[in-house]
């Protein structure tokens, strides 16, 4: 089973994220999945893991019901899934995603203290969100 989950790590807003300040995702009518994905994690930080709050959102745009969450999760992830490093929360709206000990997410706006103090700790293994553009 593959995983998109990581422990004690900090994934840093992307080299070509055009903001400077974090935003929210827009509202539209039908959430995007990045709407999705920021409301879960900024409503309940350090509650999801990466493969939870992934999982859960496909559950609720593909209306699974509870009973066959079990299989259709092992089902899921039974081939390899994008990490939160290709999420927009990272490439496009300025947010930090922390992952601790437990491999429990929250978000952290580029500019804020929490985020540089993050993104100056060594006792974290550091990534980037993917760039938007090539190089």
């Amino acid at each position: 089973m593959s995983t998109t989950n990581y422990f004690n790590t900090f994934i840093e807003v992307a080299e070509d994220c055009p903001v400077n300040e974090a935003e929210a995702p827009p509202e539209r009518s039908r959430k995007t999945n990045v709407r999705m994905q920021y409301e879960l994690i900024s409503e309940n930080p350090y509650k999801y893991t990466s493969d939870d709050l992934i999982f859960d959102i496909y559950t609720k745009r593909h209306d699974i019901p509870d009973a066959k969450r079990e299989k259709e999760r092992e089902t899921y992830f039974s081939k390899g899934r994008a990490c939160l490093r290709s999420s927009s929360l990272g490439k496009r709206y300025g947010w930090g995603i922390h992952y601790n000990q437990e491999g429990k997410i929250a978000l952290y706006g580029v500019g804020s203290e929490e985020y540089k103090k993050l993104a100056q700790d060594e006792t974290l293994d550091h990534l980037k969100a993917m760039r938007s553009r090539r190089a």
